[in-house]
């Protein structure tokens, strides 16, 4: 990571580390723009990346964009700079997330820092995870994490982690039913020798569920994938949750933030992550994602965390196609 040799350099090191954040379907829904005379960053939304089926009021968008803010913010702490942001700064421009200031070497967040080397190795994994259980003391560490984020992280109880289960296996059920839902996977999803440069490639797809209770989302629908095997994932998967007190754009790039937070930090710790986001994308289960004892208002995201294999690296646009320095 240079320590800005010259603007352009610079700023491309910055959005290379945002943009290897996950976002749904891996639609890479974000702009950035460098303000050289302001040494300043802003993260805007492309709604030409939306997903109106499955995302219609755009909050996995944001995730997706938090998400990317975080890592820019490790990026610019690990080139020893403060990262002042922003959320949401101009009511008549909401398509630009936020503004990140960055003030020289003063006072870096040396803790955000030290996740740089995690970004290039935290990858989504369908794959099977062990049953060793996550020691307490790293749970508390990401619930940690999550909380100087303004969000909170809860490992649910067994109860809850069944409730939770049952509810995609609902979705489902009702997926079937509704080919539509199917489009948005259908654009986002790669298969064959198809060069890409976004989406979800078949090499991501992990290997086809033939049994366990892992809440895996099976990218190749009903295609049949040549060569693709079969395996057992784990009956009594680790699940977590991430949520906020509100639900509004500003609490969703929180959320985001924190769920990047959380991932690398897991990924620092050896641990292999996924996201589940399926039972969320329809409003009446969402709703029943949260434990009614819990102080947290409303879920974001579930992961499924474990020891296993760290999943496969998917594709990007390049930066040039994502940042413009004026």
């Amino acid at each position: 990571m240079p320590t800005r040799p010259d603007d352009r350099t610079y700023a491309t090191a910055l959005v290379t580390a945002a943009t290897a954040a996950p976002s749904l379907h891996n639609a890479q829904p974000w702009r950035f723009r460098y303000l050289r005379a302001e040494h300043a960053v802003e993260l805007r939304a492309d709604l030409g990346r939306a997903m109106p089926r499955t995302d219609p009021d755009h909050r996995a968008l944001h995730l997706g964009c938090g998400a990317a803010l975080f890592n820019l913010r490790v990026a610019a702490a690990h080139a020893e700079e403060r990262a002042d942001t922003s959320l949401l700064p101009d009511p008549a421009d909401p398509l630009l997330l936020a503004t990140v200031r960055l003030a020289g070497t003063d006072q870096p967040d040396r803790e955000v820092a030290l996740l740089f080397p995690a970004i290039a190795r935290r990858h989504t994994s369908r794959h099977p995870f062990q049953d060793e259980p996550i020691p307490a003391d790293i749970r508390d560490t990401l619930c940690d994490a999550a909380e100087r984020e303004g969000t909170r992280l809860l490992f649910p109880e067994p109860w809850h982690v069944e409730s939770l289960l049952n509810h995609v296996r609902d979705v489902e059920g009702r997926d079937t039913l509704d080919p539509e839902r199917f489009e948005d996977i259908r654009q986002w999803t790669r298969t064959g020798a198809e060069a890409a440069v976004d989406g979800i490639p078949e090499g991501a797809f992990g290997p086809r569920r033939r049994a366990g209770r892992a809440p895996v989302r099976d990218f190749a629908g009903r295609r049949t994938v040549p060569g693709r095997p079969a395996a057992d994932f784990e009956s009594a998967p680790q699940l977590a949750l991430l949520g906020t007190t509100h639900d509004r754009p500003e609490d969703w790039l929180r959320a985001g933030q924190a769920l990047e937070r959380v991932l690398l930090l897991a990924t620092h710790h050896g641990l292999a992550t996924s996201l589940t986001s399926h039972s969320l994308e329809r409003h009446d289960l969402r709703e029943l994602a949260r434990d009614p004892g819990s102080a947290m208002g409303f879920v974001q995201m579930v992961l499924r965390l474990g020891y296993g294999p760290a999943g496969s690296e998917t594709p990007r646009r390049p930066v040039s196609q994502v940042l413009e320095i004026v």
